[in-house]
């Protein structure tokens, strides 16, 4: 039976609890075998991130240092251009041509799926495992053929089929944004119980200077 890899990316400027507990939750639940963490280098859909490559890069790996299963991959950091989904699960299909990918995301980011980059070459490369919460709602495109049949609530249906499957998991859901711990380090706020210890030591370290 293939393995399946979760691929988990975003800017991560800086990583927090509201990412961690999800993709942990992910992990456990849907019995993947690893967690990748990815560091956009430049987002398509949103700014660029405010803290260095480095930093980000540092701070991821003291944030999953302690969690076996959890794997920094800095692949995206290393490729010039746009970083797109798209190419960087190409790249990774040379590298887990064994596994089967699993992209995490939130719902959020599902719902604006049809403005990515090839888009639909996504789902020919991976299934894709959507956390949601209690008020989480489909966008219309979901809805339709052929997408609307390839979405489940049972992982189960993740080692049914190599690709293509939307699974919508439900997880831990933690109201924590990067912009809001970047804002209480600007201003000499603690940001303790919003990140790890070591990530925010690291942190405040560097705003202090």
């Amino acid at each position: 039976m293939n393995k399946l890899i979760g691929i988990f990316g975003g800017t991560f400027d800086p990583i927090h609890y509201g990412h961690l507990r999800p993709a942990l939750d992910v992990m456990q639940q849907v019995g993947l075998q690893q967690v990748r963490f990815i560091p956009n280098r430049l987002p398509p859909h949103r700014e660029k991130p405010v803290l260095s490559d480095q930093q980000r890069v540092e701070l991821v790996a003291l944030a999953i240092a302690d969690t076996p299963g959890f794997v920094l991959d800095d692949r995206e950091l290393r490729r010039d251009g746009p970083s797109f989904m798209v190419d960087t699960l190409l790249s990774l299909q040379g590298d887990f041509s064994g596994s089967t990918l699993c992209l995490i995301m939130g719902m959020d980011a599902f719902n604006e799926l049809p403005q990515w980059h090839r888009w639909q070459t996504i789902l020919d490369l991976c299934h894709i495992i959507v956390t949601t919460r209690p008020d989480s709602q489909l966008a219309e495109f979901a809805s339709q053929i052929p997408i609307a049949t390839q979405i489940s609530d049972n992982p189960q249906t993740l080692l049914q089929r190599p690709v293509g499957q939307i699974l919508l998991q439900s997880v831990t859901q933690l109201n924590i944004s990067a912009s809001q711990i970047r804002q209480y380090l600007s201003s000499g706020q603690s940001t303790q119980y919003l990140l790890p210890e070591t990530v925010r030591e690291k942190l405040e370290q560097a705003y202090a200077r």
